[in-house]
């Protein structure tokens, strides 16, 4: 997608959070906001769009006090309380069997993410490793299975107090969407932000319902899924080329 958009003229910028270190244990995810995102945005010397991907919009949200440019979610959640109760009682179980764990390593490894969207429908994941078995080897098809595999499989680890803030304060609190999520004491309130802003939601997204994505000025719904959004064959009629026009439109 990013290479798409940089052939269509944007000038994209893909941030690499890398590998926490062990003293980073208790950064959590207004601290990543804080301490990382806004000092690297403070250098590139010129208004900047903001756009995120899952979390990643999440965060870009509460940038928004530094006044960017403007501001695109996709697949991304804020009102947690737009989470079906079931989905959010498996999470808050799973958090509570791996929270131990997590303290005690100072990270929460991809495992217990992976574990925890897997849970959120184990009858697809079941599907989809049954239908790679049935693909023929050195196939596109196979190919591409694998890369999007290794693409959600191989993210490094969360800080603990990330995951800790994550699963406990916006999946079990929904600090976000009721307004009591703040960054640097400046509440989150995407309705009031003065800039932009264009939220991206799948009606068939089951890691990020629409129901719990933020509202902003423009609000998007496509028929894709979480993954699809960004990878599939639909996306670039979908996704890309309209969200290419939007960043036109507002100088990105």
């Amino acid at each position: 997608m990013l290479r798409y958009l940089a052939g269509r003229g944007h000038d994209p910028w893909l941030i690499d959070w890398g590998a926490p270190e062990q003293s980073e244990s208790g950064l959590d995810l207004v601290g990543h906001i804080a301490q990382k995102l806004a000092p690297l945005i403070s250098t590139i010397g010129r208004p900047v769009i903001l756009a995120g991907y899952c979390l990643g919009g999440t965060l870009a949200l509460g940038l928004g006090s530094l006044s960017p440019a403007a501001i695109v979610t996709i697949a991304s959640p804020w009102n947690f309380d737009g989470f079906p109760a079931e989905t959010r009682e498996e999470i808050g179980r799973m958090w509570a069997e791996a929270k131990a764990v997590c303290a005690r390593l100072g990270y929460v490894p991809m495992e217990v993410l992976q574990s925890g969207f897997w849970s959120l429908d184990p009858a697809r994941t079941i599907r989809k490793y049954v239908a790679f078995a049935d693909m023929v080897p050195g196939s596109h098809a196979e190919g591409a299975f694998l890369a999007v595999e290794d693409w959600a499989n191989e993210g490094p680890p969360l800080t603990y107090a990330a995951g800790e803030e994550l699963f406990e304060r916006l999946y079990a609190g929904n600090v976000t969407g009721l307004g009591q999520w703040s960054v640097d004491g400046r509440p989150c309130v995407p309705q009031e932000l003065d800039c932009p802003t264009l939220s991206i939601a799948s009606l068939t997204d089951r890691i990020v319902p629409a129901s719990s994505a933020p509202m902003l000025a423009e609000n998007w719904t496509l028929g894709l899924g979480h993954v699809g959004m960004i990878v599939s064959g639909r996306a670039r009629e979908l996704l890309w080329d309209p969200l290419s026009g939007w960043l036109s439109k507002h100088g990105g």
